[in-house]
């Protein structure tokens, strides 16, 4: 491999946003036939990186040659032209146009005998009943791409990126949306693409299909270039640590913070083989009475999507789901409400608050929406309660009438778990509650969560931040490529995590 052609190298590539150096001095070289992985956490830098590779970001800095020679791509037509196609996460098919227009769409052949060169339909058809043979793709070109399965659709769209004859393939998180099956067709693909040449940039949240289909890998971090490893010579362990910046070590153990009785509590809410195709596979998850359990794991692992599924928002494929040990009905929100749970969602801004009302209507939310439209609270309720809360959790607002949007991230925070203490929760599901907030916030915050577990409250904790989920959690549950790796019991520190999602012992 190390002999093979270089097609494109990128040298020292920076690029800055107002406030933020997204890339500083990033380097990334693609050989002839290779699959090379581009791996990084979330804000590593590997989008802009993308993004400066199809031109839609100029660069500040650096160079790409392209077969040796400079270029710089001003837009994603003219990186086609230049040989750089991208394929991203989701299917850009035009689902009101047949495979085959998908495919040779800007490209139709024209009729020359006819006045105006209009479209030669058969000939279009050809191409693509041709082009889809060549890559091992049996699809009827003539079929509409919107009544395609996700997979099917991922594959055509592959297809149209290597029709611009490229020389360079990028798949930005083409996995995302696809089982186990369909993975494989599109590794078969890829290979096969390899085998004729093709430079294929693969960017992935899943550990394991990195060691299933590429040659080498490039790793970011903060903006930075780590360094390039062939997969051979760096196991998932080393990769990890690369990507975090810290050598992974033999966990020890560190006093538990849980009360002993939490650890023998019956579970209030039991989910037995939970699962939602393409997103999560079959797991179990107990939450218990007066327990932090922290929900561990890199960005794409899937903890999100388990939040989800605990509180309804998406319909589950499978499992059971148990309150008390006894067999409860979770199939919407509503169920969830009735049943004691509450969930702040990782997306305040967009899915928690409501910017234009009042931190005391924001408060009454859940509660309001728990005791239906036939029952309402009475403004002096309303007033009672969100000022009992919000003085209870310090959030720091001039009045309670003041619309939430004009509070900092932290206090927006406080005024979201509030909503849920309103309501008495069971449970509570924190999806990355400290995001987006200072240090001192972050602090206050993590006391409150302390508080409510102490209180009694079950609570889901989860974070892209290892060490806030260790600081706070008594058991932590690791997911690893939207499967569950294990759980570390109380005591377990930041390396034992870091080992589990790397998939060691």
């Amino acid at each position: 491999m190390n002999d093979a052609a270089i097609v494109l190298e990128a040298r020292g590539i920076t690029r800055a946003f107002p406030g933020v150096q997204a890339l500083a001095g990033v380097d990334l070289t693609l050989r002839a036939g290779e699959v090379h992985a581009l791996m990084g956490q979330n804000g590593a830098g590997k989008s802009t990186l993308i993004k400066v590779l199809t031109g839609v970001h100029a660069p500040d800095g650096g160079s790409i040659k392209l077969l040796g020679n400079d270029v710089a791509p001003t837009s994603p037509l003219h990186a086609q032209q230049l040989g750089i196609s991208a394929v991203h996460q989701e299917s850009h098919l035009l689902p009101n146009l047949s495979v085959a227009e998908n495919i040779c769409a800007g490209r139709y052949p024209r009729r020359a005998w006819t006045r105006g060169g209009g479209i030669d339909w058969r000939e279009t058809n050809r191409r693509a009943r041709e082009l889809l043979a060549g890559l091992g793709i049996d699809l009827d070109v003539t079929q509409l791409a919107g009544g395609l399965p996700a997979a099917l659709q991922q594959l055509a769209t592959v297809a149209r990126a290597v029709a611009t004859d490229a020389r360079v393939l990028i798949l930005d998180e083409p996995t995302s949306s696809l089982d186990t099956d369909e993975v494989q067709a599109l590794f078969a693909l890829i290979r096969r693409l390899r085998d004729q040449g093709v430079s294929i940039l693969f960017v992935t949240h899943f550990l394991d299909q990195v060691y299933d289909i590429c040659d080498r890998i490039t790793v970011l971090r903060n903006g930075k270039f780590v360094g390039e490893y062939p997969c051979a010579k760096l196991d998932a362990r080393g990769l990890v640590a690369a990507m975090v910046g810290r050598e992974l070590v033999h966990a020890g153990k560190a006093p538990a913070h849980a009360p002993a009785e939490a650890a023998q509590a019956t579970a209030v809410l039991a989910a037995r083989n939970i699962s939602r195709r393409g997103q999560i596979k079959p797991m179990d998850i107990e939450l218990r009475a007066g327990e932090v359990l922290g929900l561990a794991g890199l960005l794409g692992s899937g903890r999100t999507e388990l939040a989800r599924l605990l509180f309804a928002l998406d319909d589950r494929d499978s499992g059971d789901v148990s309150v008390d040990g006894k067999p409860a009905k979770l199939d919407k929100p509503a169920d969830a409400l009735a049943l004691g749970l509450g969930f702040c969602p990782e997306d305040r801004k967009h899915s928690g608050i409501v910017a234009e009302l009042s931190v005391r209507e924001n408060i009454v939310l859940a509660l309001q929406a728990r005791m239906g439209l036939t029952k309402f609270l009475r403004p002096a309720e309303q007033l009672a309660l969100a000022e009992k809360l919000v003085a209870a959790l310090g959030v720091k607002t001039a009045s309670i009438e003041t619309p939430i949007g004009q509070l900092s991230g932290g206090n927006q925070q406080k005024a979201i778990i509030a909503r849920w203490l309103a309501t008495h929760p069971r449970v509570l599901i924190l999806d990355e509650p400290t995001r987006g907030i200072d240090i001192a916030a972050k602090q206050e915050l993590m006391n409150e969560i302390l508080a409510l577990a102490n209180g009694g409250t079950a609570v889901l904790f989860i974070s892209a931040e290892i060490e806030e989920v260790v600081r706070v959690s008594d058991r932590i549950m690791v997911l690893r490529d939207r499967a569950k790796a294990g759980e570390l019991p109380p005591g377990a520190d930041e390396d034992a995590v870091f080992s589990m999602i790397a998939g060691g012992p």
